[in-house]
């Protein structure tokens, strides 16, 4: 009761939207369907198999803009800063994907995310593409009287009442899932968690960004044994985990598990006394008839004392066998009979049972280990019934960390992250994940270098967001969501930290235990607006203004990973600070940042780095010192660049 009368408009669309359902598109009808499905002159304007929603045009606006923030580093947040390789970064992670992209690309293994389900109750980010780089670091930096980010500047709730509700959210995803993309290696591979409020455009979004043929599977987690609790309807156990290959090379990646050595499945054990597992010849499923492949239907013949198999019948091979269905039906072989002559070895002859009667059928050995004696893998499964995988358990993990299980909603178990990581091709390589949360997958990480003794390394993005004055996150002290993530990743190397003392090893273990803090902020440098001048007295300005192009109060360290960055070079990069230039990574770069003169100068060439960064104040106005180290430079072969 609204005191107001009927909204006539309303009332149409919802007898419509009872008889006609495939008409509206996010609560609105469209009526290109609406003539569809009434009218008799059937014509789509652009009729082809494609995903499109409202906004998806300020999505590639979204990938176009490019980016001048940097990161600076924290170290006092961090631990064991100078020597480890794993990172996280607290930002908006839009524009830290974008401050990656020289960097990192295709230099990560493997991208988890688990991005918001889009339920109704979730708060995405607020990208705003229409405004200007001032007004979004305005945004971005906006605090509240505590020094915090404000929420409603950078995220918002997308609720289904939203004209644009799955818009709204696909709009977020693609820019990100597309950036992404770029900082995969040829055989990188990625996993998106998912419920049913978003699977279906998931899905549709990652064939276009990633490629149909690139898709790998969908696994089925269950993740809630007990099913939710929605009062009519199903009652939903599990998730959805889609993954893609940034190639087939990726695809080829998901090697999947070490078997164990007394694997019940390889049960047969061969004259040799090698284990192995027998695997039916004859086709089974799909195109399993004769007619589909004529030439694969022959026969093989079998010795009933040794079970010996040929393709040539004799006195002592004589039992012919086809490949016949139980019901007498005319099937085909799984191999050629090329094939079957050059590995005929591998074949043996098994009586079974149909029924009352007895029949010969053709095996094939796989053993358990290959030729070089490693053992096989297990493929991937699309079904994880873990109990491992149960909210309640991923809870448990956190109260034994942070003596709640309260501190985050909705965690992951890091068994989860294990089983995806695990089922990769090699223990090295750079994990990323950019909706990191309370860092489930760097605790994961870590956890799995401990066990199988891995050199993987971890790279975390999180926006600061503010925690509920009402939640036990906050009560406990953690103002933000990025504080929980960095201190749950301290506490898990702690954890392995005592553990190695326990073990009296700590000395000989090489883990990486340690991580780097970084923070998106703006750049060091002022931004050069070459199209915004009305005169030349403005034009005149700004080049005055850029004698020194440093901005004031900028720090020499948080420069020199910004110009790393922006040069191409990681984070995780070995740096020696010289007292007046830093060499990187031996010989790679050389970035002066406090002086240069003659001496320095001539230091710098003797390393013979590959290319050398400076600023441009530090010639102090000296055109002849300038041109002459211009000139050495190119006589060395090194390439040099002034900021």
């Amino acid at each position: 009761m609204d005191g107001k009368s009927l909204n006539t408009k309303k009332d149409l669309k919802n007898k419509l939207r009872e008889i006609a359902p495939q008409v509206f598109n996010e609560d609105k009808i469209d009526w290109e369907k609406l003539k569809s499905a009434f009218g008799d002159d059937i014509n789509f304007s652009d009729e082809r198999y494609v995903l499109n929603w409202a906004g998806k045009s300020d999505a590639f606006r979204a990938i176009q803009t490019q980016t001048t923030a940097t990161l600076i580093p924290d170290k006092e947040e961090s631990i064991n800063f100078e020597n480890t390789d794993n990172i996280f970064i607290e930002g908006e992670n839009l524009e830290v994907l974008k401050v990656l992209q020289r960097a990192y690309y295709g230099k990560i293994k493997m991208i988890y995310i688990d991005p918001p389900y889009n339920t109704g109750n979730d708060f995405i980010y607020n990208d705003k593409f229409a405004e200007n780089k001032n007004e979004y670091y305005k945004r971005s930096g906006e605090k509240d009287k505590e020094g915090l980010l404000t929420n409603e500047t950078l995220y918002h709730k997308n609720t289904k009442e939203s004209g644009h509700y799955h818009s709204n959210w696909l709009t977020m995803m693609y820019p990100r899932l597309f950036l992404a993309r770029n900082l995969l290696r040829d055989d990188g591979v990625i996993f998106v968690s998912i419920d049913d409020n978003e699977v279906h455009n998931l899905r549709m979004l990652m064939n276009e960004i990633f490629g149909e043929e690139n898709f790998i599977g969908c696994i089925i987690p269950i993740t809630n044994p007990r099913g939710s609790q929605e009062p009519i309807g199903v009652s939903t156990e599990h998730e959805y985990l889609l993954s893609y290959g940034k190639s087939e090379n990726g695809k080829q990646s998901m090697t999947g598990y070490d078997r164990d050595a007394y694997d019940k499945e390889f049960s047969f054990i061969d004259k040799n006394g090698k284990r192995a597992r027998l695997l039916g010849l004859r086709k089974r499923g799909g195109d399993w008839k004769r007619s589909d492949r004529p030439n694969m239907y022959y026969p093989f013949y079998v010795n009933p004392k040794t079970l010996g198999v040929s393709l040539e019948k004799d006195e002592s091979t004589k039992i012919e066998v086809y490949p016949k269905r139980p019901d007498g039906s005319e099937g085909r072989w799984t191999w050629g009979k090329e094939t079957a002559k050059k590995n005929i070895d591998l074949l043996i002859g098994k009586k079974i049972s149909r029924g009352s009667d007895l029949f010969y059928d053709i095996y094939r050995i796989d053993y358990l280990e290959n030729q070089n004696g490693e053992i096989k893998k297990e493929k991937i499964k699309s079904i994880w019934n873990y109990k491992e995988l149960n909210y309640q358990y991923a809870r448990q993990y956190l109260k034994d960390f942070f003596g709640t299980s309260e501190i985050f909603d909705f965690p992951k178990s890091p068994f989860f992250i294990n089983k995806l990581t695990s089922a990769l091709d090699n223990k090295n390589g750079i994990i990323l994940d950019f909706f990191s949360g309370s860092c489930t997958t760097a605790h994961a990480v870590l956890d799995l270098n401990k066990e199988d003794v891995g050199n993987r390394k971890f790279i975390m993005v999180q926006l600061p967001e503010k925690t509920d004055i009402k939640s036990e996150a906050y009560k406990a002290g953690y103002e933000t969501i990025a504080d929980i993530g960095k201190e749950r990743i301290r506490r898990v190397i702690k954890k392995i930290e005592h553990e190695q003392k326990e073990k009296l090893n700590f000395g000989e273990n090489k883990q990486d235990l340690g991580f780097k803090v970084f923070k998106l902020r703006e750049s060091n440098f002022k931004i050069w607006r070459g199209d915004k001048f009305k005169s030349e007295e403005e034009l005149e300005e700004q080049l005055l203004a850029f004698v020194n192009p440093v901005k004031e109060g900028s720090i020499e360290e948080n420069m020199l990973y910004e110009l790393l960055l922006k040069s191409g070079i990681d984070l995780d990069c070995r740096i020696e600070n010289k007292n007046n230039y830093y060499l990187i990574n031996e010989n790679e770069l050389v970035i002066a940042l406090s002086k240069i003169n003659e001496e320095i100068i001539k230091n710098i060439i003797e390393t013979k780095p590959l290319k050398v960064i400076t600023l441009d104040k530090l010639f102090k106005g000296n055109d002849q010192l300038k041109t002459n180290t211009t000139l050495q430079m190119k006589d060395a072969g090194i390439e040099f660049k002034v900021v």
